[in-house]
């Protein structure tokens, strides 16, 4: 049966809404050519995107870890290490090995001796000390050098030395990305109303994702969070605006041709999806406001895919409708989703019983989910899936422990001070040792720090006394200590780095003659000497690396900071940073607490306004936001439960996308029942309503809660596991109580809701029968096939509809046979 082609209401043509979107599909072909320019642009553009993936460099300016990381960048070196685990093997091989590695051009030194700290169990550890900084080709060659030599044996490396954690997440990202489009596609084939909008959604979704992609290059720089998660995230946070888009069209063409259908469907469809999309924005700007700026980096990464979603649907997607028309007319397929009515008939009959169960949980959620355990770093949380750099990051700690390295940086000038420090630090139980220039031995008991006069300097270096007194008479003047060399050198001390690097210059510049022994002892000792100063002491700063008997984070750990922290104010008043994964924990740990009031506030906050504004209630708002609050509540309450540590920031990011993106699918349903609630009882308004919303939650909510399973199965990177794995249960629980504990609330709240209403309603007289009604007044329904007029007669058949009659009266059934029979004395008359 071919379909009845209507025209449109002069009023509506009128609209600006209504112009634009008869401008947007009438030129499609522009927008299509707009789209081709820049989808070509952006394939070369996303390859300029820089990405951090150091997750510090987001700390607050304010933080200790973050300027004393700057100042260490500024001031020192440090060089590139590695911890070569090699199993299985002998201490005779080990030291063969040993030797074989420390020729490989790259690597300036490698520890290994027999205690338990090198070997044990038949396992040698290397601790290698590369040429270069971590990023240096010299130190990545080097290690590609050290996989080659040790091929065959039983080997576990860790070190940040050739590891690219971006291209791994790629990587990981795109084999999530791949399931996550198969996905997609089996939930629209049976959501879908016809196999032809696939397609043309798919094609919509790609082009978001790709200029999205494209345009990260004009914010500089991104982490490597933003880098990996967005183009899931986007895909399944937008998805309903394209589904909105495709539903409206399919209802409009019913009764107008194709290019009117796509024009009023867009026109209607572009408030209603930017209303939409309102609650997930709010929610991400909300991220924007953490002291911790990794925050604000997501939400402008996807605020921005939203954004270019959005564009996409509305300039793109109408043209691929008109292209696909014929297909999508001829493609259409039977309904594979199911009516739910039983699931409304429930919550209709326990409407006293579910809400009381949900607050109950909800108490006892927010109990637990204030006792999550949460981690500051990312070294001890578990990942379903792990890398090899991770495997063996746990085989190692497993054999020989791990090492919490802290470096505390004090102001250069003081040996003695830094000395007296090394010793009150190495006293404490909780320090395994300390590394200074003022504890590293030089030679025959000296530490590299002694101060040693002329004749203990010629006698350590077997130097000529007369030529000692030289070259600290040369030091002295150098140094513009002039009174030393006017009142005797017999008594002056100078420290022995200073004299064996002031020697070397000198003998280098031929100012001192040495014998070729001692020339060839300065020569071995400067590199060392050299590497020690770069990495330890500048003209401003020194360095001391504290190797702490404690955990990464944890009260104990965090207060003994504070011990380090007074330990060094007794010799240094001001200008100590201390810096370390514990304190990058302490800080983070410092500003989660206003983080998450932060965010926790504002989302909740943003979410209201906009719903005071869709609903036009007070008392709605608050239920819709109790029903999230209270998912977001029992996600968090796992981790408590199962006492399984969670990272702060799938907290704080989880908190947020699902307070904005969950909360839409109780608009869709609260929506949905106030308006049937006008027109139909209360019982089966209720019905309608899941029946009507089940479709957009269920396709929805599948492909985000994928999005995260996927995302938290097979990624490798504790930060990403963790945020997907959050996301895809949080939006598992809010479906469910979206759709078995909302409807009930509804209902109960129904005087709430209508109490604290902005606008007064009256409540339209709705009829619902069957047989024959007399009406002489106005009809809007369903009488077997839609009408909405003034009738003035009697009606036989099924009616759903509201009537505004003065007169409404229920009849006998007329016999169809006798109505027709009427009509024909009618016409005969």
């Amino acid at each position: 049966m071919s379909k009845k082609v209507v025209s449109i209401d002069s009023e509506e043509t009128e609209t600006p809404m209504y112009k634009i979107a008869a401008f947007i599909v009438d030129k499609r072909n522009l927008f299509f050519l707009l789209f081709i320019f820049a989808l070509i642009f952006s394939v070369f553009s996303k390859n300029w995107v820089s990405v951090e993936n150091d997750i510090t460099k987001y700390l607050p300016e304010t933080t200790e870890t973050r300027q004393g990381l700057t100042l260490m960048d500024e001031e020192f070196i440090t060089y590139g290490t590695a911890s070569v685990m090699v199993s299985n093997i002998t201490y005779q091989t080990a030291e063969e090995l040993k030797s074989r590695l420390e020729n490989i051009n790259g690597v300036s030194g490698i520890e290994l001796d027999d205690s338990e700290e090198h070997f044990k169990n038949a396992s040698a550890m290397f601790s290698v000390t590369f040429e270069g900084e971590t990023d240096d080709e010299i130190s990545k060659n080097a290690m590609d050098k050290i996989k080659t030599a040790l091929d065959g044996y039983d080997v576990y490396i860790s070190s940040e030395v050739g590891s690219d954690v971006s291209a791994q997440l790629a990587e990981e990202m795109g084999v999530v990305t791949l399931i996550a489009a198969g996905i997609i596609l089996v939930v629209l084939f049976f959501t879908s109303k016809a196999y032809a909008e696939i397609p043309v959604l798919i094609m919509t979704f790609g082009a978001a994702a790709v200029l999205n992609m494209g345009t990260n290059f004009m914010l500089g720089t991104i982490s490597f969070i933003s880098d990996s998660v967005t183009i899931v995230l986007q895909l399944a946070l937008a998805i309903d605006y394209a589904i909105i888009l495709i539903h409206r069209y399919t209802e409009e063409h019913e009764h107008l041709d194709a290019r009117e259908a796509c024009i009023a469907a867009l026109s209607k469809a572009i408030p209603e999806i930017s209303s939409s999309s309102l609650t997930t924005i709010s929610g991400l700007i909300a991220l924007a406001f953490m002291q911790f700026k990794i925050g604000s980096d997501l939400a402008v990464v996807l605020i921005k895919a939203i954004m270019l979603s959005l564009l996409s649907v509305f300039t793109l997607m109408p043209g691929l409708i008109m292209v696909f028309n014929k297909l999508i007319d001829k493609s259409v397929h039977k309904n594979f989703v199911p009516k739910i009515s039983a699931v409304g008939k429930f919550a209709f009959g326990t409407k006293y019983v579910i809400p009381p169960i949900f607050v109950t949980a909800a108490v006892f959620a927010a109990i637990f989910a204030n006792k999550c355990p949460y981690r500051y770093g990312t070294s001890d949380l578990e990942t379903p899936r792990q890398s090899e750099s991770q495997i063996a990051v746990h085989k190692i700690k497993d054999s020989f422990g791990s090492t919490n390295l802290a470096a505390l940086v004090v102001p250069a000038g003081s040996y003695e001070n830094e000395s007296k420090l090394i010793k009150r630090l190495e006293s404490y139980p909780e320090v395994e040792s300390c590394m200074g220039l003022s504890n590293i031995e030089a030679m025959d008991g000296y530490v590299l720090t002694d101060k040693l006069t002329p004749r203990q300097f010629s006698e350590l270096v077997d130097l000529d006394y007369e030529a000692a007194q030289v070259l600290y008479a040369a030091y002295a003047i150098n140094d513009e200590n002039y009174g030393e060399v006017v009142n005797g050198l017999s008594q002056y001390g100078v420290p022995l780095i200073d004299m064996f690097m002031f020697a070397y210059d000198e003998a280098e510049k031929g100012y001192v003659n040495l014998d070729s022994d001692l020339k060839n002892t300065l020569d071995e000792l400067h590199e060392t000497l050299n590497d020690a100063l770069l990495q330890l002491k500048t003209d401003n700063y020194s360095r001391i690396l504290v190797y702490l008997n404690l955990p990464e984070e944890g009260e104990k750990t965090f207060d003994f900071l504070n011990t380090i922290h007074e330990e060094a104010a007794k010799f240094y008043p001001e200008d100590v940073y201390l810096v370390g994964n514990s304190t990058s924990d302490y800080d983070l740990s410092s500003s989660f607490v206003n983080d998450n009031l932060t965010i926790s506030i504002l989302s909740a906050l943003f979410v209201i306004i906009i719903l005071l504004f869709t609903f036009k209630s007070a008392g709605l708002p608050v239920l819709l936001i109790a029903v999230i609050q209270g998912s977001i509540w029992i996600n968090f309450s796992f981790p408590a439960i199962e006492d399984s540590p969670l990272f702060f920031l799938s907290y704080l990011i989880v908190n947020s996308i699902q307070m904005g993106a969950n909360i839409d699918y109780a608009i869709v349903i609260s929506s949905r029942y106030m308006e049937l609630k006008q027109e139909m009882p209360i019982k089966q308004a209720i019905t309608e309503t899941l029946n009507q919303a089940f479709p957009t939650i269920i396709t929805s909510g599948t492909i985000l809660a994928a999005a995260g399973v996927l995302i938290g199965r097979l990624s490798t990177d504790g930060t990403i596991s963790s945020i997907g794995v959050c996301l895809g249960r949080g939006t598992i629980i809010s479906i469910i109580l979206v759709m078995g504990v909302l409807p009930q609330i509804l209902l109960l709240g129904d005087i709430i809701i209508e109490k604290t209403s902005f606008t007064i309603k009256k409540r339209e007289r709705t009829q619902v029968s069957g047989g024959g009604i007399a009406v002489s007044g106005l009809v809007r329904g369903y009488v077997n096939g839609r009408i909405d007029a003034v009738v003035k007669g009697v009606i036989v058949g099924d009616i759903d509809a509201k009537i505004e009659s003065k007169n409404t009266e229920l009849t006998e059934a007329v016999p169809e046979t006798e109505v027709n029979a009427n009509e024909q004395n009618k016409q005969n008359m």
